[in-house]
């Protein structure tokens, strides 16, 4: 006879600010020490819980080398402070690498193994950029049959563009409402609760005295809404990725720095200790795709989350769908027919950034803590994944 599962409950979720990549504020903050800021404050949420009972951590990273590299998730969670009996792992699944974390974290609870988990996600794209330092493709991928891996990410998106008949007006105009949508809810303070401020330390030479100074400053904000874009300046962005293409660097995704950090606990934990769960992780799916057209990935996994969720499409009310490129956005909402209106309501990757491994931890603290805020029931956090994959996570609040 096997286990009978479980729940999985999140009793903390946090993220730090995004920046901008390569020349952000955050562009010398190690994502080693980012990580750090983020487990620390997710453990200050989660009242009540005894750190000794942590087992395990689990960090999504896309591209884990450099200063994310070495385990980045073992050597976080000892630089935080956490109890040496807590482990970690480094997970990839590039774009989805955040939100797998959490559903493996998530699965080691429901299965029984485990009755406290950490789920983060950790990327500096302006300190290991695209495709990592020393990027080394196995040849087999040029073949005619397999090109499709090697495509850069924005050429599978003029493919979806193509294919999905997308148009370039289209897409400005979704990269436009994603900032108009992310300066709303800056200034409303709408993302003050998922949000841990960054403590930055920088070194300013002074060439008069010839010392070092050293300069604080906390930011608490994501660096990449702009409230000085319009259609008119989006409309004069030069195609990046084909010559007589529609994807620039207006609809795309922002380069960005940042982390995210949830901890979950088992029904049995929560009710022991008294804590106070924020949502239930109710159900996951990845699906793959072919890989020219991998922005498409979420058509695949949205249905298959639902379907193991036992919950139809107009039952969930936010959805994080992540904003690789304008062009798959808005693929992916056409395909599926999903409300246009309970997409990305507070913006998303365009306006706020992407980065990478670690968006699908930072779009889960968005989502839990929106649905907390406005009520709602259900919420899903869905990408597309390069190499032709796509991914989807539904939380339900409690």
């Amino acid at each position: 006879m096997g286990k009978m599962l479980t729940e999985a409950y999140v009793i903390a979720a946090t993220r730090s600010p995004i920046g901008k990549a390569p020349r952000g504020m955050l562009r010398h903050v190690r994502p080693d020490d980012l990580l750090v800021s983020v487990l620390r404050s997710a453990l200050a949420k989660a009242e009540g819980l005894d750190p000794a009972l942590i087992e395990d951590a689990i960090v999504g990273c896309s591209f884990p080398e450099g200063e994310q590299g070495l385990n980045v998730a073992r050597m976080s969670v000892l630089l935080a402070g956490l109890p040496k009996s807590v482990g970690g792992a480094t997970v990839n699944r590039y774009c989805a690498s955040g939100l797998t974390a959490v559903a493996m974290a998530a699965d080691r609870i429901r299965s029984g193994e485990a009755g406290v988990m950490i789920a983060a996600g950790v990327e500096s794209m302006s300190m290991v950029p695209m495709m990592g330092h020393w990027p080394s493709i196995n040849p087999g991928a040029v073949l005619n049959e397999n090109i499709g891996m090697a495509y850069g990410m924005g050429l599978t998106a003029e493919k979806v563009a193509t294919q999905w008949q997308v148009s370039r007006a289209d897409q400005d105009q979704f990269a436009l409402e994603s900032h108009l949508k992310a300066i709303a809810a800056q200034d409303a303070g709408e993302f003050a609760d998922e949000t841990t401020p960054i403590d930055i330390v920088e070194r300013k030479a002074d060439l008069k005295s010839g010392e070092v100074r050293l300069e604080k400053r906390t930011v608490a904000k994501d660096e990449g809404a702009r409230a000085d874009t319009s259609l008119e300046v989006l409309a004069r962005l030069k195609p990046v990725f084909a010559a007589k293409g529609s994807v620039t660097a207006g609809n795309s995704s922002q380069t960005s720095d940042g982390a995210g950090a949830l901890i979950l606990a088992s029904e049995e934990i929560v009710t022991r200790h008294n804590l106070k769960p924020l949502a239930r992780f109710v159900s996951f799916s990845v699906r793959g795709v072919p890989p020219e057209i991998m922005g498409i990935g979420p058509k695949e996994a949205v249905p298959a989350a639902l379907k193991s969720a036992g919950l139809s499409q107009d039952q969930i009310e936010w959805i994080e769908l992540n904003e690789a490129f304008a062009a798959q956005s808005l693929a992916v909402i056409r395909d599926l027919g999903l409300d246009p209106r309970r997409i990305n309501p507070m913006g998303g990757a365009i306006a706020l950034g992407h980065p990478l491994g670690a968006t699908g931890a930072i779009r889960s603290a968005t989502v839990i803590h929106a649905l907390k805020r406005r009520q709602l029931k259900y919420g899903m956090v869905t990408m597309c994944v390069g190499t032709g994959m796509g991914a989807a996570g539904i939380f339900e609040r409690v």
